[in-house]
Order: C-alpha cells, then sequence, then structure tokens
C-alpha cells in the first residue's frame, strides 16, 4: 500500500482536475504531480534514500504539501515540526527523530542557525530554504527542484514502511514521537473517504496547522479519491467562510475554537455554508450549546470525530447526530472498543471507565520508545487515558480526561460537567475548567472564559451565576479568570496545563 503512487495514478487518469489549491496558486494533478516529482528528485540528488527522515518546520504553505507526498514516493519519513516550539524544542525533536534533512523559510533562520552545529545527523547541504531568499549555509528550494526531474521516481515501498513521525501536541508533557507506516495512512484514506461520504468531485478547505494529525482526515482521502484539496496558510473565519462560498466547498475539518469563530464571525450565514456536505468537529468535545446551534444551522450535515493519533476514532455520523448530539458515536468498521473500570473488567452500559481500542489505523508505536509504547499498547488494544461511557445503543459518550479530573474533598469532579452549564451563560464565548491546589479540599475548581464582548459581566458575578446552577457543593469553582484568549496547541487545542502551572507552583496557600 505505496500512498506515493497515488498523484501519479491520478495525474495519468484525471490530469485536468484540480488537485491543490494554496491562496491564488492552483495545480491540477499533472501540475501538482510534476511538483511533487521535482522536490522527490531534488531530496535523492541531496542523497536522501529510502527510510531517512526529512523534518519540516513551516508554516501552511503549499512546500509543506510537497514533501508529504514527495516523501511517499521515495520512501522518506516526514518529521512536520509545530512552528510554536522553541529553539530547544525544535532541537529535541529533529535530535529525537534522526533528521537528515531539514526544510524551513527565512522566518526561522535565526532560530536554526542557534542549533544548526548541535545537529550533525543534518549535513549542511540539507538544510533547505523555500521561497526565493537566499541564505548564507541553506540550499535553495526553488534551485534544487528546479534542475530536478519531473518524472515518477521508482522506489519500492510496502505496507509497514513508516511514512511520518507525528510528535504530539503536548498537551499533557513532552511530545512522543507517534510513527505512521503507509499501510496506516492508505487505511485513512479509504475508511474516512467512506465515513464522510466523499467523492472524486468532493472539495475539502483546511486551514488548521497541517503538522497536526486532523490535516490528513481530510487531505489523505482527498488525495486517494482525486478530489480537490484548499489550504489556508492560517484560520480567518471571515475568509475561510468566503472561500466556503466561492469555491463550493463540501468537506470541512474544525477543532471546537474554530467552530465557534465561525458562528460569531461578522459575515456567517447559513447561507454561506449551502454547499457544504460535512462540517466535522475533531481535536476536543464541542459544548452542547454551540453543537445544538451549528446543527439547528446545518442539519444533516454535522459530525464529529473522537480520536488518538495513536490510532484509535469514533464517529458521530451526520444520520445520528441530532438523536446522539452528545455522543462522539461509534467505531467505524474493523475497528473495536471497550470501557474498562477501576477494577479492570469491562464496564457495564452507562459505567464509567477509561476507553480502549483497537483497529487498523494504529501505530506501531513512538519513536525509539518501547517502554512507552508497551504502556499505551497492553495486549493489542491502545488506551485512551480518557473516560467515557457507551449507552444502550453501544454510542460513546466522553466524560473527561484521567489527568484533568478533579478530586475535590474525595469526590470526583469533571471538569466537562461544569464547562456546559457556564458555556450557556450568554456572555460566554468559550471556557475551560481545571483543578487547583486547596488546603481544605485536596482541590478545587477553576473556570477561565472568554467572553462574547469585554466588560460584559465582572469575574465574580459570573462565579455566583454558576455556583447556583452546578449539582453539588464539589463542583463550585473557586474562582473564574477572564481571558483574552487560551493558551492552545499547534492542533488548536485548548492547554489546560499551562493554565494549571502557575497555580501549582506556589498560589496553593491562596486557595
Amino acid at each position: 500500500m505505496n500512498i506515493g503512487s497515488l498523484l501519479g495514478r491520478h495525474a495519468r487518469f484525471r490530469p485536468g482536475h484540480t488537485a491543490v489549491v494554496c491562496e491564488h496558486k492552483r495545480f491540477s494533478y499533472v501540475e501538482f504531480n510534476r511538483r511533487v516529482n521535482r522536490l522527490a528528485h531534488a531530496l535523492l540528488n541531496l542523497g536522501m534514500s529510502k527510510g531517512d527522515k526529512v523534518a519540516t518546520i513551516l508554516p501552511n504553505c503549499l512546500e509543506v504539501l510537497d514533501v508529504y507526498w514527495a516523501a511517499a514516493k521515495i520512501g522518506a519519513v516526514v518529521v512536520p515540526l509545530s512552528p510554536l516550539l522553541t529553539a530547544r524544542g525544535f532541537f529535541n525533536l529533529l535530535k529525537d527523530s534522526d533528521a537528515a534533512a531539514l526544510i524551513t523559510c527565512s522566518e526561522f533562520t535565526s532560530t536554526v542557525d542557534s542549533i544548526r552545529s548541535e545537529l550533525p545527523g543534518i549535513p549542511s547541504g540539507r538544510f533547505i530554504l523555500t521561497g526565493s531568499d537566499k541564505v548564507l549555509g541553506y540550499v535553495n528550494y526553488e534551485d534544487i527542484t528546479g534542475r530536478a526531474g519531473e518524472h515518477d521516481p521508482i522506489v519500492e515501498i510496502f505496507d509497514e514502511d513508516p511514512y511520518n513521525i507525528i510528535y504530539s501536541s503536548g498537551t499533557t508533557g513532552q511530545p512522543k514521537g507517534i510513527v505512521h507506516t503507509h499501510y496506516v495512512r492508505g487505511m485513512y484514506c479509504m475508511l474516512f473517504a467512506s465515513a464522510f461520504r466523499m467523492r472524486p468531485e468532493s472539495i475539502a478547505l483546511h486551514a488548521g496547522s497541517l503538522v497536526f494529525n486532523g490535516a490528513f482526515l481530510t487531505l489523505m482521502p482527498s488525495m486517494f479519491l482525486g478530489g480537490t484539496f484548499i489550504l489556508h496558510e492560517r484560520f480567518d473565519p471571515i475568509h475561510f467562510l468566503e472561500t466556503i462560498a466561492r469555491e463550493r466547498v463540501t468537506h470541512i475539518m474544525l477543532v471546537p475554537s474554530q467552530a465557534i469563530a465561525l458562528l460569531h464571525a461578522p459575515n456567517f450565514s447559513a447561507g454561506m455554508l449551502e454547499s457544504l456536505e460535512m462540517l466535522c468537529t475533531v481535536g476536543a468535545p464541542l459544548h452542547s450549546e454551540h453543537k445544538e446551534k451549528l446543527n439547528s444551522l446545518l442539519p444533516g450535515r454535522m459530525y464529529e470525530l473522537y480520536g488518538l493519533t495513536e490510532g484509535f476514532i469514533t464517529i458521530l455520523d451526520s444520520t445520528r447526530y441530532a438523536a446522539k448530539i452528545n455522543s462522539v458515536g461509534t467505531p467505524p468498521p474493523f475497528f473495536e472498543m471497550r470501557i474498562i473500570n477501576e477494577e479492570g473488567r469491562e464496564a457495564a452500559v452507562g459505567e464509567v471507565g477509561e476507553i480502549v481500542g483497537r483497529g487498523p489505523v494504529m501505530m506501531p508505536g513512538y519513536y525509539k520508545q518501547p517502554d512507552l509504547t508497551c504502556q499505551a499498547i497492553i495486549d493489542g488494544w491502545l488506551h485512551s487515558g480518557d473516560l467515557g461511557y457507551v449507552d444502550e445503543d453501544g454510542f460513546l459518550y466522553l466524560v473527561d480526561r484521567k489527568k484533568d479530573l478533579i478530586i475535590s474533598g474525595g469526590a470526583n469532579v469533571f471538569p466537562r460537567d461544569i464547562e456546559e452549564i457556564i458555556v450557556r451563560h450568554s456572555a460566554v464565548r468559550e471556557v475551560a475548567v481545571f483543578g487547583v491546589p486547596s488546603e481544605k479540599w485536596g482541590e478545587t475548581p477553576v473556570a477561565a472564559v472568554i467572553l462574547q464582548d469585554a466588560g460584559s459581566i465582572t469575574a465574580e458575578e459570573l462565579r455566583v451565576w454558576i455556583n447556583e446552577r452546578v449539582d453539588g457543593k464539589h463542583q463550585r469553582v473557586h474562582e473564574v479568570v477572564i481571558m483574552e484568549d487560551f493558551p492552545r496547541s499547534t492542533a488548536g487545542k485548548t492547554l489546560k496545563r499551562v493554565m494549571r502551572e502557575p497555580y501549582w507552583a506556589g498560589r496553593a496557600s491562596k486557595i
């Protein structure tokens, strides 16, 4: 299952169909395939070979897509790194991944220069700079691709050959390198094309980070079917809505913060989205308030995906969305799921436990971390670290992450239960609840909120409103913190860990 063969196939059988749109640049399949082939041959000319790691430090841009498909053609392994990392973060992951080449842009050359002497695994001739800039010590991307061959390279690739190392977003600490093979990405092609009802005529739009594994949920099936993939360099809700209307986009994948931003965009209307066949949210649970509003505006087109980059997913299909709106759906065909209680037994219907699963997109392991792999995959089952339960129909309901569970006065407090109450206040746009130390209770909840309009309510007024509505005293929030925005990962996930840290670092005496 060589995913590198897909572009060449479409270049032959549907050469004129639009493959990729990136801002003002449009490429047919035959044009995009030639472009990718030039990079593939350029990498081979630089001495790269099957199994070598090619890392990127790039924002969303056409060159990232080039790298993804050029690496697939020659059997190289893509290591896309988050542009949000510090120099030390880049160094750690470049070293950990055994990167043999680095493709970056002028924005990051000073950062890369500060660590390149510590990266002997990357020869001086394999620091590659995109764009037309000429920088001392870097090979120019346009120069090396401009004189490379355009024919499909011939490299024998097998199912088990690694295709990428995706580093976890770091919401719970040090990122881990998640390995995906050609077989895994091939299953992404087929499974998500089926689950999202995509066709060769489908048009997918993506504005999230291409480093985030969520990008592959529509990228892979688009390229598998020979559809059209539109990439935005950054997420801007106004521009995003305009693109949907102009290009007649059919499929979009959003993290919750993006979905909320669309709802509040000045040009938002259901009419702007009439071409959509799918709006799927991913990355974190979308609160019921927003789910209900979106589903009322886009009936029959909403999906939700719960999943781990390591390789387990459930999907709430559009046909069951309204009936099971608080659920995250069921495992697709060929996947299995269990809920395991604290005693290690399979939980009863409605009983909360850890979500474990297995299926055909499971990683072979974390790169060079067999001990962590064995902790995550036990007897062939991937342990998620997430808590949930199933109803009588087998639909999964998320409760919270184990690491986010608050134990207050000996009682379990699930932050999401409190968040679902807070988000219903008309002044609140987004909320994140987390536990902080308490001398009396051990832990107590704090709510961080982003308001619809600054100054529309005070933190104390909101705290009183919340505590009048929670189910029990153990759910009462000790403090409300009003923020302009939350710290987020590259994937757009809210980093509760970052918000918790100041409290656990020395503010316990104030609680």
